[in-house]
């Protein structure tokens, strides 16, 4: 079993709740799917982990309203 990189506690620090890490994580994720450039170096290919290195590295915003997350 592999670490997961960067971790999920380093991550959570980037965020305010895990909960948030996750919706936002998985939002970038698809926007990345869909064909937006990725905004880091990352070696990875997977969607969803270019998402989290981007969110480690800041380069991903967050606001929270009353809807959710944009």
């Amino acid at each position: 079993m592999s670490m997961v990189e960067p971790s999920i506690d380093f991550l959570a620090e980037k965020v305010d709740s895990k909960y948030t890490l996750a919706i936002l994580s998985a939002k970038r994720a698809r926007e990345i799917m869909a064909g937006a450039p990725s905004l880091v170096e990352c070696k990875s290919n997977k969607p969803v982990t270019i998402a989290l290195e981007e969110i480690a590295s800041e380069k991903i915003t967050y606001e929270r309203t009353k809807s959710g997350i944009k």
